[in-house]
C-alpha cells in the first residue's frame, strides 16, 4: 500500500486570478435548493440554501473548515476553472455547500491500494473527491504508464467538473477519460407498466475524455448524461424536475449510457451503492486532433473555449 502524506501540504500550486474568475463568472442567479439531494451519501445534505462565495473569501474560507494549504488551493482551482468555464454549479457555491457537511473530515487522506503498472486502485478513506482525484492525477503525472492504466477509486464524491482533471492530464501528452458515480437521480424514461418507472436508478455519470494534441490544445469533452446537473439546482439555475435524461424523445440513449457508466464504476470501484471514479489513461499512438482541427476550419470543438477567452 502507498500513500502521498505531503500531497495536502504542497505549496506549488498556482491560484488563478481571483478578479478574472469573477469577471468572468456567468450572471448569478437566485440560490435555492429545490429539494432534498438523494439519500445514500453523508455529503449529500439537506436543501439548504447555498451562496457563491465571494473569489477572495475562497481559500480562507476553506482554510477555515479545516484544509490545509494545498488542499485548499487545489479546491478553489477547481472551483474558478468551473466558474471560467461557465460551469457555476461546480464553482464557488460548492465552498457555502461544503460548508453544510457535518460529516466534512479535511484531514482525511486518500490511500493507494493497488499499485500495478496497468492498473490502481484507491481509497478515499473520507476524503472529498475532489481531492481523491487530485491525488489520483498528480500520481499519474509523476509516474505516467508505459502504455495504459486503469484506475479504479472507491468512496470518491463529490467530484466535480470531471473535465477541469481530465485536462491536465491531456496538457502532459496522455489520453484520458473519467466517469464518476453520484446520487441515483435519473429515471427511466420509459415508465413501462409494471416496470420501477420513476424510480432513480443511476447518476448523472458524466464523462470526461480529453485527447492530447501536437498544437499544444487538448480536445475536452465532458458531459452529464442529465438535462440539468444537482449543481445546477443547487445554484436556481434548473429545478429538480429538469435532472432527467437529456435528448428528449431520444432520451433512452442518455438513460441507457447513465446506467452503462454506472455499473462500469460500481464493478470496478464498489462496492455497490456507493459512489466511486474510473479512470483510463494511456499514451497516445496518433496526434488526431490537429487534423480535425484543419477539417473543422475554426468550428468550435469541445474544450476549445473558457467564459471569458476567445473560440480557438
Amino acid at each position: 500500500m502507498t500513500t502521498d502524506p505531503d500531497w495536502q501540504n504542497d505549496d506549488t500550486l498556482v491560484l488563478p486570478g481571483a478578479a478574472e474568475a469573477v469577471r468572468a463568472a456567468a450572471a448569478e442567479a437566485a440560490l435555492a435548493v429545490a429539494a432534498a439531494a438523494a439519500a445514500g451519501s453523508p455529503l449529500d445534505p439537506s436543501p439548504t440554501p447555498v451562496e457563491r462565495v465571494p473569489a477572495e473569501e475562497a481559500l480562507p474560507r476553506l482554510r477555515a473548515l479545516g484544509f490545509g494549504e494545498y488542499a485548499a488551493r487545489a479546491l478553489v482551482t477547481h472551483f474558478l476553472d468551473a466558474e471560467r468555464c461557465g460551469r457555476p454549479g461546480h464553482g464557488l457555491s460548492r465552498i457555502a455547500w461544503l460548508e453544510q457537511h457535518p460529516a466534512l473530515d479535511p484531514e482525511a487522506r486518500p490511500e493507494r491500494v493497488v499499485a500495478e503498472e496497468g492498473f490502481e486502485r484507491w481509497e478515499g478513506r473520507g476524503t472529498l473527491g475532489y481531492l481523491v482525484l487530485e491525488a489520483i492525477v498528480r500520481a499519474q503525472l509523476a509516474d505516467p504508464p508505459a502504455r495504459a492504466r486503469v484506475i479504479a477509486a472507491s468512496e470518491c464524491f463529490p467530484t466535480g467538473m470531471l473535465g477541469h482533471y481530465a485536462r491536465r492530464i491531456a496538457e502532459a501528452g496522455l489520453v484520458c477519460a473519467i466517469t464518476a458515480t453520484s446520487p441515483a437521480r435519473l429515471a427511466s424514461p420509459d415508465g413501462l407498466p409494471g416496470s420501477a418507472g420513476g424510480v432513480p436508478l443511476a447518476g448523472t455519470t458524466p464523462l470526461a475524455i480529453a485527447i492530447p494534441s501536437g498544437d499544444g490544445r487538448p480536445l475536452v469533452t465532458d458531459v452529464s448524461m442529465a438535462k440539468a446537473n444537482w449543481g445546477d439546482v443547487l445554484t436556481g439555475a434548473a429545478t429538480p424536475e429538469d435532472v432527467i435524461p437529456f435528448g428528449g424523445e431520444q432520451s433512452h440513449k442518455a438513460f441507457a449510457l447513465a446506467v452503462g457508466l454506472q455499473m462500469l464504476v460500481d464493478a470496478l470501484a464498489g462496492p455497490p451503492g456507493g459512489f466511486g471514479a474510473v479512470l483510463i489513461v494511456a499514451r497516445p499512438e496518433h496526434d488526431p486532433v490537429p487534423a480535425l482541427r484543419q477539417v473543422a476550419r475554426g468550428t468550435r470543438l469541445p474544450g476549445d473555449t473558457r467564459l471569458g477567452e476567445p473560440w480557438l
